[in-house]
């Protein structure tokens, strides 16, 4: 939740059991942070002020933070509803990124995306499990342009 909760930020298993439940979550808006959301066929990345939960997560199986996160519940309606909002465009953003044919090219495209969100440190933390899951590849074919290091 927020610095007074900081136990909630660290319990993975809780979120995702909050996330299941369908509660009203919003990732911090105000840090470079986000979630990546293991669906049981690929993954949905919640970035900075989007909800996850409710009735678009339920079908959460696993969960990847991404850089210094945190995440509470909204405020009030307007705060869900801003947050819903922001889930869509990173939504929509991702799938963007996601329409090229070639495997490389996407793991190239969304390295790059989220080196413009976050630094190099933490885009190297991100399992190639999670890229893999995010962009439709094999966890391989992360590994491999991670290695080629052309991005």
């Amino acid at each position: 939740m927020t610095s007074h909760s900081s136990d909630f930020n660290n319990d993975l298993d809780r979120v995702l059991a909050d996330l299941q439940e369908q509660k009203f979550l919003i990732v911090s808006s105000r840090r470079r942070n986000g979630l990546i959301i293991y669906k049981p066929h690929h993954a949905e990345f919640a970035g900075p002020g989007a909800l996850v939960g409710s009735i678009i997560d339920p079908d959460a199986v696993g969960l990847v933070p991404v850089g210094n996160w945190s995440i509470s519940p909204p405020q009030n309606e307007g705060d869900r509803q801003r947050a819903i909002l922001m889930r869509r465009q990173w939504i929509v953003l991702f799938n963007r990124t996601t329409t090229h044919s070639d495997p490389y090219n996407r793991v190239k495209q969304i390295l790059t995306q989220f080196e413009n969100w976050f630094d190099p440190e933490t885009v190297t933390q991100i399992p190639d499990e999670a890229i893999a899951r995010l962009v439709g590849v094999l966890p391989k074919t992360v590994t491999e342009v991670r290695h080629a290091g052309d991005w």
